[in-house]
């Protein structure tokens, strides 16, 4: 029972960080209520700025990318238990996020500004769109299964895991991967575009399409010719006309979306 007790208290204080990471994580990118924002003026060298900015992307995109994989799954789940796997993902998510946040470097300079106060609150509300979009489409795939709060949930009740079902809820009959678009949308909708903002974007949006070429190759081989029609029905990002007829596919909602 405390080996229980352990592991759901590790992961609701996993998901509780993620929580006040997400929430930084707007400000950070919105440039405002938080003490580092991704803009501010240039303190050193330009140089070695972007040395320490893409060496914090490029970590947290290998740890992003590396503990998905299934093989790392399955060695993590030899270190600690398989109920906390999930919650260790999002605990070292969460982490190399906010390494980032407290390390950023800004560089300074602007690439656009709008002055016009209609467009200004447009692209405002282009991104608070993104950022909505990635919180709803968590919970339409199971927001908690999502962060590892379920798994440890269940783990506490001495039930086993279930993989959620998976029938391709709103966005995604429209596009795969609805929240990477959400990210592209809050990474880019800003009416004042600075250098510092402009490599984060770009990098994170290098970094997503890479993410998705890597998780999809992993869908593939685990579910074969079920995720691959659906790849084939559906695209990437971009949606477009479908022919009308539904079908449906079920499989693990962490596996199907973001991992």
């Amino acid at each position: 029972m405390i080996n229980r007790i352990s592991i759901f208290a590790y992961g609701a204080a996993s998901y509780a960080l993620f929580l006040a990471t997400f929430l930084y994580a707007l400000g950070f990118v919105g440039g405002f209520g938080v003490p580092h924002t991704i803009d501010g003026p240039l303190e050193g060298s330009i140089a070695a700025a972007l040395a320490v900015d893409l060496g914090l992307l490029g970590l947290f995109a290998v740890q992003h990318s590396v503990m998905a994989r299934r093989a790392f799954k399955q060695w993590l789940t030899r270190v600690v238990p398989e109920a906390a796997e999930r919650s260790t993902y999002v605990l070292a998510s969460s982490a190399a996020l906010l390494l980032l946040f407290w390390q950023w470097r800004p560089i300074g300079g602007i690439v656009w500004t709008v002055e016009s106060p209609l467009l200004r609150a447009a692209a405002y509300g282009v991104f608070a769109a993104g950022w909505a979009t990635v919180l709803v489409c968590t919970f339409l795939i199971n927001h908690f299964d999502l962060f590892g709060l379920r798994q440890s949930w269940l783990a506490l009740l001495g039930r086993p895991y279930t993989p959620l079902r998976f029938t391709m809820p709103g966005p995604y009959r429209a596009v795969r991967h609805p929240l990477y678009v959400g990210w592209l949308l809050a990474f880019w909708a800003t009416p004042t575009m600075t250098v510092t903002h402009l490599l984060f974007a770009a990098m994170t949006s290098a970094y997503i399409l890479i993410a998705i070429r890597l998780e999809e190759r992993d869908l593939v081989a685990a579910h074969g010719e079920a995720y691959a029609a659906y790849r084939r029905r559906v695209p990437m990002l971009i949606p477009r006309r479908r022919r009308s007829g539904k079908r449906t596919h079920s499989a693990s909602a962490r596996e199907w979306t973001w991992q």
